[in-house]
């Protein structure tokens, strides 16, 4: 089901809308050299194989997992071969582009400078950390987002229709409900949702079945995998969007953001730490409780382990943005948990991404987000949830002990705008 053309291409409209730099240069076969950037599944490989049928050039398909110096250096001096003889031109495809060493990419470095070859690197790490920064500084990025839930559903139903590529010719049905379940289970991934759609079909074929049903769906899929890689972007943009939303005193993005740390594997001690250093760093002693709670909650950490420290990390992540001692933080961590595992994947909001490495704002990351300190109070109205759960409650602090002034401020925080009800 790849794309055999621009037109087929599902999804990255900010890079290949009508009139983009990108496809207008893929259309009059002047691909300058690039780094596709993005999350697995976004279109990466698909986009490479689109520009490989549509470009004159020869294509020459590397990867970064599979070749070594030998293969790389026997490439360019092809490519540098046809230039000499007056033949095409050569765009050279370096899939996993990040996996290759300082020599494999300064390599490509002087093939590029030379005008050997148009690069085109494919990775799901951020560029900016994992390629030579001088290799970076001569290629364009474009960053491929996770596709949207509608996007997976056009997919979807393109496959199930398609009966040359697809499955069109076991005529099989599906409502938009089931659909929709398959896309958000795929978690911004085509390939992962074509993936489910081809094991549910297998399932009725099984049974001699022709109906696509939620309780197909849910026997196949098991137990939703959330995108999350502990030592790349996901990692960076999710803890700060987790330091952010408490420094912006909202509990409910704070406690979303904790879920979606816990449900994809980080450690709860790079946790528990980054709430140390918050405590004295953003709260300091205008509650010197806070700081007591969060080594309270480190040492929790280190004695109970998960998943039952989840509740202790709650606690002290709802206390550090308003204040807190009560089972609410109990309830918050497990509702938000139970929607990270249902719904559709959603991404970090650009305004609440890292912005604290080079080339981030070359990204976007960042931008619009307004830094509490500088506005009157320590506060500013913004939103620390993404559009998808925006408006949601997840702490609801009671009226026990010192809560219930806690369940005051939050209250008076909520009604001045502290976040979006829309």
């Amino acid at each position: 089901m790849r794309p055999r053309n621009l037109d087929e291409f599902v999804g990255q409209s900010h890079i290949l809308g009508p009139g983009s730099s990108l496809r207008l240069a893929i259309e009059a076969d002047k691909v300058p050299s690039f780094i596709l950037y993005g999350p697995p599944g976004s279109g990466k490989t698909s986009l490479a194989a689109v520009i490989a049928k549509q470009s004159r050039a020869h294509f020459d398909p590397v990867s970064a997992v599979t070749s070594g110096v030998k293969e790389l250096r026997s490439s360019i001096a092809a490519a540098a071969e046809r230039l000499k003889a007056g033949d095409e031109p050569t765009i050279l495809f370096v899939d996993e582009i990040h996996r290759f060493n300082k020599g494999q990419q300064d390599a490509l470095l002087h093939a590029v400078e030379d005008g050997i070859i148009s690069l085109i690197g494919a990775t799901t790490e951020n560029p900016f950390h994992e390629v030579n920064a001088p290799l970076v500084s001569r290629l364009a990025i474009y960053e491929l987002q996770a596709l949207s839930v509608e996007e997976l559903k056009r997919i979807l139903a393109q496959a199930l229709a398609d009966e040359e590529r697809g499955l069109g010719q076991f005529n099989l049905r599906s409502d938009d409900e089931v659909l929709e379940r398959m896309a958000a289970l795929a978690d911004g991934d085509a390939r992962k949702a074509l993936n489910l759609l081809d094991s549910c079909a297998t399932q009725l074929e099984r049974e001699d079945l022709h109906e696509l049903t939620l309780e197909i769906v849910k026997q196949t899929a098991g137990r939703k995998a959330l995108r999350y890689d502990k030592g790349g972007d996901a990692h960076y943009d999710t803890i700060s969007a987790f330091i952010k939303s408490l420094r912006g005193s909202d509990p409910d993005a704070a406690v979303y953001w904790l879920a979606r740390m816990i449900y994809g594997g980080e450690d709860p001690k790079f946790i528990a730490r980054r709430m140390i250093i918050f405590a004295s760093e953003d709260i300091g002693n205008a509650d010197p409780r806070a700081l007591q709670l969060a080594a309270a909650a480190a040492y929790a950490v280190e004695f109970v382990g998960l998943p039952e420290c989840r509740i202790n990390l709650s606690q002290a992540a709802t206390y550090l943005a308003v204040a807190a001692k009560s089972n609410a933080a109990y309830t918050a961590i497990d509702k938000a948990l139970a929607d990270v595992g249902k719904e559709a994947f959603q991404p970090v909001p650009e305004h609440l991404r890292s912005s604290n490495y080079p080339g981030a704002k070359k990204l976007g990351h960042g931008q619009g987000y307004q830094y509490p300190h500088n506005f009157p109070d320590h506060w500013v109205p913004q939103d620390y949830l993404p559009p998808g759960v925006r408006g949601r409650r997840y702490y609801e602090p009671s009226q026990n002990g010192l809560e219930a002034k806690i369940a005051e401020r939050l209250e008076q925080l909520r009604k001045r705008g502290v976040r979006s009800e829309e």
